[in-house]
């Protein structure tokens, strides 16, 4: 009589050499993965890449369709190069996406994590503010805060990550609740282990993988987000070249000059698509249940 005995767990080189190996053979998040590095390079190499200064102008050679001499986009009504202001114009969306995703982040990770293990009056204030701002329609929400505030890179990168905490908190909140009474967790707990060291030591690092993956489609909601608010004249200042101030530029040239609102439209879909493609991926690896 043999008796098969179980197969040895594969070793974290091992795990971690399939998950690249995965990554290789995803040829949607390769294209994810090359949009997204291609518009880093972009960002931080815009003054050596951008073929022109983004708010040159020149009235004589306004309107010049794609591929014209000097201009490989065309330019715009004021004479002002396509191309170096989409190049100029990927900084404004990543520095929002990210640096929103990260304020956003903290506060929803440290509200959910105090509402989620404990059991005092600070869960009902962490859930009632939670629920409040659920309650408003997120960009109309934006809109109000960016309105009163002024508009700006600064005040634009605040408001969108101090209203966009709730669904960090959320998910931070059940994964805590789920967790606090794990074996683990009343091991710690029985050890001496302050609230502080079981939530940063043993909570905190089961709850960063369902947050990674809702953190990467959120970069791509707030770039969204901030050329909607761009749009409508409620984003950075006029000067500053982007992508949401692009499309507002050129929608009263759509049936002369359709290069000026289709360019930007085409780098927001791009990069917005590049990031969705990244998630999916993300969170087909995390989730256990796939």
């Amino acid at each position: 009589m043999t008796v098969a005995l179980p197969a040895p767990a594969p070793s974290p080189r091992r795990r971690r050499l399939s998950a690249w190996q995965r990554l290789l053979a995803d040829r949607a998040v390769l294209l994810g993965v090359l949009v997204l590095l291609l518009v880093v390079v972009s960002a931080l190499g815009a003054r050596w890449i951008a073929p022109h200064n983004p708010n040159a102008q020149d009235v004589s050679r306004r309107l010049l369709p794609p591929l014209s001499p000097g201009h490989i986009l065309g330019s715009d009504e004021l004479g002002r190069d396509i191309l170096a202001r989409i190049v100029y114009g990927s900084r404004v969306s990543l520095i929002v996406g990210f640096v929103s995703v990260a304020i956003a982040g903290t506060i929803g990770v440290l509200f959910g994590l105090v509402s989620g293990y404990s059991r005092s009056a600070v869960t009902i204030v962490i859930d009632w503010l939670t629920n409040v701002q659920l309650a408003f329609p997120f960009i109309l929400l934006a809109i109000a805060v960016v309105a009163v505030t002024g508009s700006g890179l600064r005040n634009l990168v605040i408001v969108l990550g101090v209203t966009s905490w709730p669904v960090y908190t959320r998910i931070t909140r059940g994964t805590v609740m789920g967790l606090r009474e794990r074996e683990f967790v009343e091991a710690s707990r029985a050890t001496g282990g302050s609230t502080v060291h079981i939530l940063l030591r043993h909570v905190l690092p089961n709850t960063l993988a369902p947050l990674l993956v809702i953190a990467t489609f959120e970069v791509a909601r707030l770039i969204v987000a901030e050329a909607a608010l761009s749009f409508l004249g409620l984003g950075v200042q006029p000067n500053t070249p982007s992508w949401g101030s692009m499309l507002a530029d050129g929608r009263g040239y759509l049936d002369t000059a359709w290069w000026l609102a289709t360019f930007p439209g085409v780098a927001i879909v791009l990069v917005v698509l590049g990031i969705n493609l990244i998630g999916d991926w993300l969170r087909d690896e995390f989730d256990y249940r796939l």
